[in-house]
């Protein structure tokens, strides 16, 4: 079990977020879309995921892709998988 507490959980997501779409992690808001806002493509959301799945040590179907249209969506995804909530 995770020590660290959710906002720090974002805060980590958010640097991963930004460092894959090339922005600075202050542009990447918990409700900004990856798509519309930050012209995210596929590959990057493969990116996104595969560099999530390594930090955190769990795997993510590429079926959760499609939630995972803003922070808020990658954290909770990102949650359910790691067992963050409970």
């Amino acid at each position: 079990m995770t020590t660290a507490t959710k906002q720090e959980q974002l805060d980590e997501i958010r640097e991963i977020v930004a460092e894959v779409l090339e922005l600075e992690p202050e542009e990447v808001t918990e409700t900004s879309h990856f798509i519309e806002e930050h012209e995210a493509d596929s590959l990057r959301a493969i990116e996104i995921l595969a560099r999530l799945e390594k930090k955190y040590k769990v795997e993510i179907p590429q079926s959760e892709l499609p939630k995972m249209i803003n922070l808020t969506e990658v954290y909770n995804v990102l949650a359910e998988h790691a067992g963050w909530q409970g």
